[in-house]
């Protein structure tokens, strides 16, 4: 017995155990009990603690009898769903060498598939002394299982009946990234003990709008179980974004109306009856345990030398996720743990793919970041994994941490350069063209290698982080103060436009050019080579009030109000959509290089400025080039020759006389100073801060433009 633990008993009456076997990891279900399964390299004895239904009694503890390598087993007879559980790991405090076990401290599972309580921060949970001269080289010898969330045996089995993934093509791909209680909370549409919830996000009502909107796959904020920061806490502030996760394969039980796994998978029936994917934004490069003066929960009591990624011979952790810590991918248990995971949330709840935050540190060796590393490795071969959708955020804040377009195939990437370039063009600075140029075309600089696509790219305005769309126009300088850190924390440099006046504004003059500029950035995303992204609420004109970090804000700051939507906005991106669903050529596989086609010999990509003419070296070096068209066909190689050609322009200086090539008959299609315009005769002037797109009519001549 450890000195200080009540003493408990090592039998369970009526309940056989037995040796069990080293697999699955976690606790499995079979049709005589559940077997256990937990990894710890450097363990002395690891016991298996039984608690009550409402985790607040520990009955007993059983010793892992068996080891087969590094992994503990063990069998209990007549246990069944609902059991809660956790473990307690006893070994080495030895800090300076990498250890922190401490058998006071109760352990999840870190393959626990569903949570029992919420962690309640005391400083029981901490594996040294709070206050001890030693710091974290003290031992607590507090008991912590009143604190903290258990692990409860789940049956994952789900009636899907004939649901399958849409498969939607990654050419054809709309993203929409969303959080589900911000999104759902406020929705006059859905019940309210269900909002905030997966089952709002799966109501009628929610769905109809995200099909209007045509976007084809949600990506969700993180789902995977996390706790409330210590700190945000005590500010009376809770983690609304979810970037600090505890447990890999649970979902997060406070968007959940009835506690049940079903919910979720419930969510993605139904959104995939509706024709739309669900992506997870997962984070896999840290866990909520912090640095040495973190809390012990899971993986630091369990085998901290091998779950982390140490420094200083083992008494601190690397840091390259700014977080206090870093998971240890090149440890083989570590990453099979992910992908455990990663395969669990496919092939258990049939999502449809991930964005993986902080995509770097999942890629860095000992070497550095290797695009031929581990993890990559063992995502792409996987016959599982390696058909879903893929996105990286590629950079962190380690050495060498940004890495857009090093990601191997099939990844696609956040593209900040998009976001950054797009936003500079239409607040006027000066020399963007060329920028935009690049970004029209999917970013091939970055992307066009190692036989990528042009779908590599997520092309984005917005996002959680940052400002949204309404404050990008109405802001210049973030307002972060009820965050509670002085205003210091979020991105001090957005690119954004107030458009002459700081903050909301009842000027109609203001009112309209802030429209307008939406409208024109949105045509922008839109008429890209690559996939686009949306942020939730952008349609509707949702305001953070200039908040552009407002991960602790799980209140109206971060809640979408339906009750004050912008329909004309939500129809205009609708619209858009439409477009990019009607032309292939706004959504190309291949790289656009201005090489001529076989079948007419025009180029499938020419440059041109707003008398019809292409551009010479001088314009594309003058800084006040600020009207640029782009004729787009099907690619050279491998392109359908019959697909209507598209010409579109951006200009975000004043109005210009408009002459249009003579390689085609247009006809315009888009105005994005007249939104409500779906057709009609080419203007003889090009507005003022305006994107215009025209197709081609059936009969085309011939001409071709110059690449930059």
């Amino acid at each position: 017995m450890t000195p200080g633990l009540t003493p408990l008993p090592a039998r369970l009456p009526g309940h056989a155990v037995g040796p069990g076997r080293p697999w699955p990891m976690g606790a499995s279900l079979d049709g005589d009990g559940v077997n256990f399964a937990v990894f710890s390299a450097h363990a002395d004895l690891i016991e298996l603690c039984l608690f009550s239904a409402d985790g607040r009694k520990e009955m007993v503890r059983l010793p892992f009898r068996e080891r087969d390598g590094d992994i503990w087993h063990m069998h209990v007879g007549g246990l069944t769903p609902g059991t809660v559980y956790g473990f307690r790991a006893h070994g080495p405090y030895a800090p300076e060498q990498g250890h922190r076990f401490n058998p006071h401290k109760l352990l999840l599972d870190p393959y626990a598939r569903a949570l029992e309580g919420r962690l309640r921060w005391s400083d029981a949970v901490m594996g040294y002394k709070i206050g001890s001269s030693r710091g974290d080289l003290s031992f607590d010898t507090r008991d912590s299982a009143f604190a903290v969330p258990k692990a409860v045996v789940t049956d994952t089995s789900f009636t899907w009946g004939n649901d399958t993934p849409p498969r939607i093509p990654r050419c054809e791909t709309v993203i929409y990234e969303a959080h589900v209680k911000a999104l759902t909370q406020l929705h006059p549409g859905v019940d309210r003990p269900l909002r905030g919830s997966y089952l709002a996000l799966a109501s009628d009502p929610v769905i109809a709008h995200l099909q209007k909107l045509g976007v084809t796959a949600v990506e969700l904020l993180p789902v995977q179980a996390f706790p409330d920061d210590r700190f945000l806490v005590a500010k009376g502030l809770r983690n609304h974004w979810g970037y600090n996760t505890l447990a890999f394969f649970a979902p997060e039980p406070r968007y959940m109306a009835k506690g049940a796994l079903w919910e979720f998978q419930t969510m993605v029936r139904r959104l995939h009856s509706a024709g739309i994917e669900v992506i997870l934004d997962v984070v896999y490069n840290h866990t909520a345990e912090g640095d040495q003066w973190g809390p012990t929960l899971c993986y630091r009591g369990l085998d901290n030398a091998s779950y982390y990624r140490l420094a200083d011979g083992g008494r601190h952790y690397v840091n390259d996720t700014g977080t206090g810590n870093t998971l240890n991918l090149t440890h083989p248990m570590v990453l099979r743990m992910v992908m455990d995971s990663l395969r669990y949330w496919v092939e258990v709840c049939h999502v449809d793919g991930f964005r993986f935050d902080l995509a770097t540190v999942l890629g860095r060796e000992l070497h550095g970041f290797d695009p031929n590393g581990g993890f990559f490795d063992a995502i792409r071969q996987d016959p599982v994994l390696s058909r879903v959708k893929l996105i990286a955020e590629p950079w962190d804040i380690g050495p060498g941490g940004y890495q857009l377009g090093q990601y191997p195939h099939p990844f696609h990437e956040w593209n900040d350069q998009f976001r950054d370039g797009v936003r500079r063009f239409w607040r006027g600075d000066a020399g963007m063209t060329p920028d935009l140029a690049k970004r029209l075309l999917g970013s091939a600089e970055r992307f066009d290698h190692s036989g990528r696509s042009a779908t590599s790219s997520v092309n984005f305005l917005t996002a959680h982080d940052g400002f949204t769309l309404e404050d990008l126009v109405s802001f210049t300088v973030k307002r972060n103060w009820a965050n509670g850190e002085d205003n210091r924390d979020g991105h001090s440099d957005n690119h954004a436009d107030n458009m002459g006046m700081e903050g909301p504004s009842d000027d109609p003059a203001v009112r309209a050019a802030r429209a307008l500029r939406k409208r024109n950035l949105l045509a922008t995303l839109m008429l890209s080579q690559g996939v686009p992204m949306l942020l939730a609420g952008d349609e509707l004109g949702h305001s953070q009030g200039g908040n552009n970090n407002a991960y602790a804000q799980d209140n109206a700051v971060t809640w979408l109000d339906w009750s004050d939507p912008d329909p004309a906005l939500t129809d205009f991106i609708a619209r858009l959509t439409a477009l990019r669903r009607a032309h292939p050529v706004l959504r190309q596989r291949r790289f656009l290089h201005a090489r001529k086609r076989a079948a007419d010999d025009l180029p499938d990509v020419g440059w041109r400025k707003p008398d019809g003419s292409a551009p010479t070296p001088q314009d594309w070096h003058d800084p006040a080039f600020r009207a640029l068209g782009v004729e787009l066909r099907m690619a050279a190689e491998g392109g359908d020759p019959c697909c209507d050609a598209v010409l579109s322009y951006f200009n975000c200086g004043g109005a210009v006389p408009l002459t249009l090539p003579a390689s085609a008959r247009w006809a315009l299609v888009l105005d994005t100073t007249r939104p409500d315009l779906t057709t009609g005769p080419a203007p003889a002037e090009l507005p003022a801060q305006s994107v215009l797109m025209f197709r081609s009519a059936p009969e085309e001549g011939r001409a071709q433009g110059e690449h930059p």
